[in-house]
């Protein structure tokens, strides 16, 4: 009985020091609290949208893990606004080391429609809790899991030197109550002219699937700073009906000096 009761405890012992490690750490000097930046985006000759993309000067605590808190406001602008009023917040609470998701919220207001929606992750379970004006779900999702948000500033710390162009990189991404992988093609690197000066730039695009909005697989192009930042500075979107730029229009408390010239 006692020699049993050794090997039990044996066992349990062993276990607890083999459950699973559920975050990993991320280093990472691109971002930090308290970065700002303002984006204009153009319908050919005419303004078109506003975005903000601001990260909050505390960091917060979500699951018991610091996070940065991460806002982003999108708004139309004149007589876009005619047809297409959108009012839209996102927010993710990104853990600092793992650079993942503790929680999402979205406010959507777009014309008539309106969704209200916060999503917590149990990184240690691998299990997302959905509430919106219908209740509450749960959905199983995968290890290091992103929301639209998280996924975009994981993507900031890779080390694109280490990549050849079109390689693709794969962020496990939960999105509508559905777990998909944004697929991200490394397109090599390349110059961009902005307000502030020439920049020298990383280009992405993101491999989209057919829809009814982006014509194509590469409707989308994003160029990154190549420098210590590596942030957003220019985006371009064809669309079935015209296309849409979005540029820098101004930023305040960034990690890094750019590299303008």
């Amino acid at each position: 009985m006692l020699r049993r009761f050794a090997i039990v405890f044996i066992v349990l012992l062993l276990s607890a020091f083999h459950t699973k490690d559920s975050y990993r750490r991320v280093p990472q000097t691109s971002f930090g609290i308290g970065e700002h930046f303002e984006y204009r985006v153009h319908y050919g000759i005419f303004n078109a949208a506003d975005a903000v993309v601001d990260v909050s000067p505390q960091i917060q605590y979500v699951n018991g893990r610091p996070c940065y808190k991460i806002n982003i406001v999108g708004t139309t602008l004149g007589a876009f606004s005619w047809f297409a009023k959108v009012r839209d917040e996102w927010q993710s609470w990104m853990d600092t080391s793992a650079i993942v998701s503790q929680k999402f919220y979205r406010n959507i207001r777009e014309n008539n429609y309106r969704k209200v929606e916060t999503t917590i992750f149990n990184h240690a379970t691998d299990d997302a809790t959905v509430t919106d004006e219908n209740g509450t779900k749960k959905f199983d999702v995968p290890d290091h899991i992103q929301d639209a948000i998280s996924g975009y500033f994981y993507l900031r710390t890779v080390d694109f030197n280490k990549l050849q162009p079109n390689d693709v990189i794969d962020v496990p991404t939960f999105f509508e109550n559905e777990v998909y992988k944004l697929k991200v093609k490394y397109r090599g690197k390349d110059n961009v002219k902005t307000k502030f000066g020439k920049i020298k730039a990383i280009k992405l695009t993101p491999i989209m699937p057919n829809n009814q909005l982006f014509k194509g697989e590469n409707s989308i192009r994003i160029w990154v700073s190549d420098d210590a930042n590596k942030v957003p500075i220019k985006v371009e979107v064809d669309l079935w009906v015209g296309a849409l730029v979005m540029e820098v229009k101004s930023f305040r408390g960034v990690r890094n000096t750019f590299d303008w010239y």
